[in-house]
């Protein structure tokens, strides 16, 4: 089983939670606790995370998506409250404060059955998590393209789920395939997807949380 948290999003599906322009997740999957992303201020996602009774100190390790300011200018105040390893795309050198710093290019295993694609093309990484032979994909904002994404989790087996932001994404056949999709953030046309995919499409926003 994997519960997904929205921590951070610019809408608030639970309505004691601040909504802001970013994105961060909590996931729990494969025995481990990890930040996805880390919103655009650490105030605003500590306190979150407060409400939700989530604290800083169960986080095992961060992974940042992309280099930008709405994923990543939480993570100071995060690594002040417990400082673990972080996991960037390699367009990041370093990360102050976190006492391990691994830099992603290529398709890794981080653990057991939690993937990351790679960066791709040059700008972002996507997290997999795969249980029974089955993918959930977790994006920041796909810049990469959500069909570059999905193609790159395919060699870890088949992509059943999506969350995050999902940019301008428009060409909507490329997500008919998935069993649900949880748009986030940045992703210009959820009513459209809302529409097209019915009771496929979760509602996101901080607070939403997804078990599976």
């Amino acid at each position: 089983m994997m519960k997904i948290t929205i921590l951070y999003d610019n809408d608030a599906f639970d309505k004691r939670l601040t909504p802001d322009w970013g994105f961060a997740a909590l996931i729990e999957a494969c025995g481990r606790t990890i930040l996805f992303d880390t919103g655009a201020s650490g105030q605003i996602l500590t306190e979150n995370m407060h409400r939700l009774g989530v604290t800083p100190e169960c986080i095992q390790e961060i992974f940042i998506s992309h280099d930008h300011w709405d994923h990543t200018d939480g993570l100071p105040g995060i690594l002040e409250l417990n400082p673990v390893r972080v996991y960037v795309p390699d367009t990041i050198s370093n990360v102050d404060r976190a006492p391990e710093t691994v830099s992603i290019s290529q398709p890794m295993e981080i653990h057991e059955n939690i993937y990351s694609t790679g960066t791709l093309k040059n700008i972002e990484q996507s997290m997999c998590i795969k249980e029974d032979n089955k993918v959930v994909v977790i994006a920041g904002c796909s810049h990469p393209g959500v069909e570059t994404i999905l193609a790159a989790a395919a060699p870890i087996g088949p992509p059943v789920a999506l969350i995050g932001g999902l940019h301008g994404f428009c060409d909507f056949p490329v997500i008919d395939c998935l069993d649900w999709v949880c748009a986030t953030h940045c992703t210009q046309y959820k009513q459209q997807i809302q529409s097209r995919l019915g009771d496929k499409s979760l509602a996101g926003g901080a607070g939403r949380v997804i078990e599976i």
